[in-house]
């Protein structure tokens, strides 16, 4: 009988109109990023000679991505470029990664599930706090896809990046059909 009951609170539970509409929007990534008051930028073209996605069976490669756009942070964290603006510029890294992979599938809701991603941040050689920078990219990823947005990740330091970019991030994502 208990066993009854529990279930019976289960299906009421999810039958409320806020659970339903919660469980909807994290299903649609789309709606999430319109109800975190984001919106998605228009993907960079390549700057050299490769393309932005790869897809290979069911896993879509997303090349390594700066920050759209012609404006976007430059220099070394941990020399000049404070933590915080280096997790926001991760963080609109991760936008510029959603639009590509918006432009490749049509839907954000074909991602299945973030597999893994790839931070490089451009730091002093003292500088230790990677994870902390990417975590830019990686809250976003949790916000906007819930748990198809955990991910395994890296995230390194580099003496350099392209053009003195600050971040650059690479994703490998799962696709559904």
């Amino acid at each position: 009988m208990l066993r009854c009951c529990r279930v019976t609170a289960l299906v009421i539970l999810l039958a409320h109109p806020a659970v339903a509409a919660h469980g909807q929007t994290v299903n649609d990534p789309e709606a999430r990023l319109a109800q975190l008051g984001l919106s998605l930028p228009q993907p960079n073209a390549p700057v050299a000679n490769y393309v932005r996605a790869v897809r290979a069976g069911n896993l879509l490669f997303l090349a390594g991505h700066g920050e759209c756009g012609n404006s976007r942070l430059t220099g070394k964290v941990g020399g000049g470029v404070p933590l915080d603006s280096a997790y926001a510029s991760a963080r609109r890294v991760g936008l510029c990664l959603l639009s590509t992979l918006k432009a490749e599938l049509g839907d954000l809701r074909k991602v299945k599930r973030v597999v893994r991603v790839l931070g490089m941040v451009n730091t002093t050689p003292d500088f230790t706090d990677h994870p902390r920078v990417i975590n830019g990219v990686s809250d976003l990823l949790v916000a906007v896809f819930g748990e198809r947005g955990r991910h395994a990740r890296a995230a390194v330091g580099m003496n350099s990046l392209p053009f003195g970019m600050t971040v650059e991030i690479e994703m490998v994502v799962e696709i559904d059909d």
